[in-house]
């Protein structure tokens, strides 16, 4: 299996929004309630672009099987070496090496802008990602307790962190 991994193109919106939006409605990987329309999607890529921060798409056989981004962790300025990462691979590809492609580039991008530090946020019942965050050399640095409720359920937030050398 050859994937392609490059920079986002607005041709990408409607695959990164199938993933998306199947993650909403079968996951606790987003806390959303609701679904996205193509122009929200668009409206948040667009921005994390403007914002000179990455969106990288991986690609098989010219579908868009997964992607990846960073963008603020908080609004500070203080803030401006910390970015938080998102890395989602289409459900029927998960196993496939994928993500880790993603957040490998992600993190090798986040050293070229000279950042400091990336963080993850994981729903704690998502043991599988805290674990693939761990191979990358995230720790785990906190957990926020009953932080969302989704599908009749408090859901507890787990913060991971790797510090760039």
């Amino acid at each position: 299996m050859k994937i392609i991994q490059r920079p986002y193109q607005t041709k990408d919106t409607q695959g990164i929004l199938d993933i998306i939006n199947y993650n909403i409605l079968n996951s606790t990987s987003l806390y959303d309630y609701n679904t996205r329309s193509y122009e929200q999607q668009k409206t948040i890529l667009e921005d994390k672009i403007s914002k000179n921060f990455p969106v990288i798409v991986a690609e098989y056989d010219g579908k868009v099987v997964g992607f990846g981004m960073y963008g603020e962790f908080r609004f500070k300025e203080a803030y401006k070496f910390t970015v938080e990462h998102s890395v989602y691979v289409s459900n029927d590809y998960h196993g496939k090496g994928i993500g880790k492609l993603l957040l490998a580039e992600l993190i090798q991008l986040a050293k070229k802008q000279n950042l400091h530090t990336m963080i993850a946020v994981i729903d704690a019942e998502n043991q599988s990602s805290v674990g693939f965050h761990e191979k990358f050399g995230f720790k785990t640095v906190g957990i926020i307790k009953e932080s969302g409720y989704k599908f009749d359920r408090w859901l507890h937030s787990v913060f991971m962190q790797l510090i760039f050398e």
